[in-house]
């Protein structure tokens, strides 16, 4: 049985987290340090832009070389995405400098960047700033890196669930942070996950893809993938469980589902804190032909800038849904589609619409509402979430760099 408990990121056994301001943005928190007592496997999945930022690319090295990992350190404020070579040696020097300040050896370390694009790191901030987090690290530290994450995000994102896993107590935590730049493509966000569970790097990796690809994979804010995406997953062992080396060893299932409880509630965070977002929205489809084409027609309804400001005007716009599935490339038969807001049936088989618009407008007028739409042409089926477009949206990122 899964149960969420306190302690965020630094709720398993062996995990201590420190997060402060080291002058990047002009108070808030800025840099968050996040340590475990001894290697973790490492399961990490990365941002499908085509232009990554340097932390992207720098992780990347770093897991081809080892999978076994003890730290990562995360600055916000600023992305050091499109800076080049300068920006790929700052990255290197992040993680150079973490191992140095912290005792750990260079292979033991990821580093992550969120903010705006296009502006060199102020390393001297960085590497004061890390020297001053190590003696802050401790097992209460999660919730300060969590804030310390945070760019546009206007509530911290972190919770921990425990679960049974052969017998052995389990524990998973995790911070997320991501609000705008949202779209299914992987993950769109930065997460961080932590579990004393024991599992080999290998069945960690398969397991964390396929998770992230019902979780962070299956949410939109904005419809735009960000430079600097990523979701690791460390994993220490400390738990005592019998180590996870196959998807058919005892308490796999147990794991799995407790991981993919935590990703998908951070996901859902994600989506609430939508900029500008006024409501938040399950879309459904179901009778797909396949599950692939359910995802399709899920993402394109979610992905919708059109059915999103619908959603924002509390207007019951069928037509829009409909267009975002005829848009999405699957094959479907659109007289024997369905939809429904809520449990209020919008249009029927054939194109038959009747419906009350007042208790439309009832269910549209809740900050969180299912869009429910049935194909019925065979087995597949998705959810996506996602959130309105408002007028607030603009301005936030109309005035984002200033």
């Amino acid at each position: 049985m899964i149960q969420e408990i306190a302690g965020g990121v630094t709720a398993a056994k062996g995990y201590r987290a420190a997060g402060l301001h080291c002058g990047i943005k002009r108070a808030k928190k800025d840099l968050a340090l996040l340590v475990s007592e001894r290697p973790a496997a490492c399961g990490a999945v990365f941002t499908q832009n085509a232009v990554p930022g340097a932390p992207v690319t720098a992780c990347k090295e770093q897991l081809a070389g080892s999978r076994w990992i003890r730290a990562v350190a995360v600055n916000s404020g600023n992305a050091n995405a499109c800076t080049g070579a300068r920006g790929l040696a700052d990255a290197r020097t992040m993680i150079a400098q973490t191992a140095l300040v912290a005792g750990l050896k260079k292979e033991e370390v990821l580093v992550s960047s969120t903010g705006v694009i296009g502006q060199y790191l102020p390393m001297e901030k960085i590497i004061a700033g890390l020297a001053e987090a190590v003696p802050q690290l401790s097992a209460e530290g999660g919730r300060a890196a969590a804030e310390a994450i945070m760019t546009t995000d206007t509530f911290v994102k972190e919770l921990a669930v425990t679960v049974q896993v052969n017998g052995a107590e389990v524990k998973l935590g995790g911070m997320a942070k991501g609000s705008g730049m949202i779209a299914p493509n992987m993950a769109t966000m930065l997460a961080f996950i932590s579990t004393d569970a024991a599992i080999t790097p290998e069945l960690l990796q398969k397991t964390v893809k396929d998770v992230v690809d019902r979780s962070f994979n299956r949410i939109t804010v904005d419809g735009d993938t960000s430079t600097n995406d990523m979701v690791v997953v460390l994993a220490n062992g400390l738990a005592g469980n019998a180590p996870l080396a196959s998807e058919t060893d005892p308490g796999y299932a147990e794991f799995t589902a407790a991981l993919e409880h935590l990703l998908v509630r951070l996901s859902k965070m994600i989506v609430m804190d939508g900029e500008g977002a006024t409501k938040f929205v399950e879309v459904q489809v179901v009778g797909a032909a396949s599950q692939d084409d359910a995802v399709a027609a899920a993402r394109a309804i979610a992905s919708s800038n059109l059915v999103k400001t619908a959603i924002n005007g509390e207007d019951a716009n069928w037509g829009r849904i409909m267009a975002a599935v005829g848009n999405s490339g699957i094959g479907f038969t659109p007289e024997e589609t369905e939809i429904l807001f809520g449990d209020v049936p919008i249009l029927k088989k054939n194109y038959v619409i009747d419906f009350s618009e007042e208790r439309a407008k009832e269910v549209l007028q809740k900050k969180e509402l299912t869009i429910r739409v049935q194909l019925n042409g065979g087995p597949g089926e998705a959810t996506f979430w996602t959130c309105d477009l408002s007028k607030e949206y603009v301005a936030i990122n109309a005035n984002y760099r200033t």
